[in-house]
């Protein structure tokens, strides 16, 4: 089994972790005004360091800043696009399910009322702090998919004024994460991944209708989207590996939408132009493997076999058995492990502890390495 040298991994993660009941003190006191700019930044500098750490001394080869500085995956990187305003007496609000009943994510809103552009990198100190402080493992960042920015406002929290053609929307867009990539790329950074949930929850007839009843051509979002990113990434340098991750949602141990990947899976993977795909598959909301038998050769699968939801550690038998199932559908050699999410999409993070995180991310990388060595 050949050796993978530039990302994804064979055992990778998603990217965020869980935050230290200190360093969300130091949030709070900085937004009450107890401490300044700088104490928070110290804080969060120290408590990276330790992560990093943590994540190298498990033997992960790639190492994130756990997302520490940001409240939200998503919504901290689309406030600052230039042309996007906090909405902050409008809310935007998801409900979540799990095995208890539903509850709600509930953050600012945003609209689009301005030009989309880029006036400076965004999460560019986040990415220099991070690449100071790796030793073995290759810095990676996560940002969310443009794809995102559309799926979260909706045509309806576009200006009209500003955009009454929405291609011109999507290529201003597009532009200004090609210039965040190139950024990014002339920053030393070599993986960055570009998180989307609205792939996913396409797969989820509840969700396309939910698109359809505001307006949106549901059948076909998912082509808008794979062309979105596309446009984003044309003329990336070499050096640079992309990858995507797609989930249903994560937030406190909670989901969105349900479903395999069947909806989207030939789209997605043999027309999407990103090195691999962070797929979810720790339980039945899932569905089967049988859409990986789109992949196309030379194209990475990481998959999410570990969950993050909650703290029980999976076997390790059990996870080679999948990975064994997986492969009749898609070469051996271009699978990897990971959780299936990340550990703390929002500041709040999932239900388990921080030992139960770093078990699961030592289980992630002792079953890689027994099953491709």
């Amino acid at each position: 089994m050949s050796p993978r040298v530039s990302p994804p991994f064979r055992a990778d993660h998603v990217g965020s972790l869980l935050r230290p009941q200190h360093l969300l003190d130091a949030r709070d006191e900085h937004a009450a005004g107890r401490i300044d700019d700088a104490e928070l930044r110290r804080i969060e500098d120290e408590a990276i360091t330790e992560v990093v750490a943590m994540q190298e001394e498990v033997g992960l080869a790639s190492a994130t800043d756990g997302e520490f500085r940001r409240s939200s995956w998503h919504m901290d990187f689309l406030y600052q696009l230039d042309g996007v305003t906090k909405v902050e007496n409008a809310d935007l609000t998801v409900r979540f399910h799990n095995e208890q009943g539903d509850l709600e994510f509930v953050t600012p809103a945003l609209r689009v009322d301005g030009k989309i552009g880029l006036r400076h990198p965004i999460f560019a100190d986040a990415f220099t702090a991070l690449a100071e402080r790796v030793t073995t493992a290759t810095p990676k960042l996560t940002i969310p998919s443009p794809g995102m920015l559309y799926h979260r406002c909706g045509r309806a929290a576009i200006d009209q004024t500003a955009y009454p053609d929405l291609a011109e929307f999507r290529a201003d867009l597009a532009a200004a994460y090609r210039a965040e990539v190139r950024a990014l790329a002339d920053l030393g950074c070599h993986y960055l991944q570009l998180d989307d949930t609205s792939l996913a929850f396409l797969n989820d007839p509840k969700q396309r209708a939910q698109l359809a009843a505001r307006g949106d051509d549901a059948e076909h979002a998912h082509l808008q989207t794979i062309r979105l990113i596309n446009d984003s990434l044309r003329d990336r340098p070499d050096t640079l590996s992309v990858t995507t991750h797609l989930c249903r949602g994560n937030f406190r141990s909670s989901w969105v939408a349900e479903g395999g990947y069947d909806f989207v899976a030939e789209a997605l993977f043999n027309e999407l132009e990103v090195d691999g795909f962070f797929l979810e598959f720790d339980d039945e909301r899932s569905g089967s493997f049988a859409p990986l038998r789109f992949v196309p050769k030379g194209k990475a699968v990481v998959l999410g076999l570990v969950t993050t939801k909650r703290g029980e550690l999976e076997s390790k038998d059990e996870l080679k058995r999948r990975i064994d199932e997986a492969s009749r559908y898609v070469d051996l050699d271009q699978l990897c492990l990971s959780p299936q999410c990340g550990f703390a999409s929002t500041k709040d993070g999932n239900a388990l502890t921080h030992e139960e995180q770093v078990a699961k991310l030592r289980l992630v990388v002792e079953t890689a390495a027994e099953v491709w060595g």
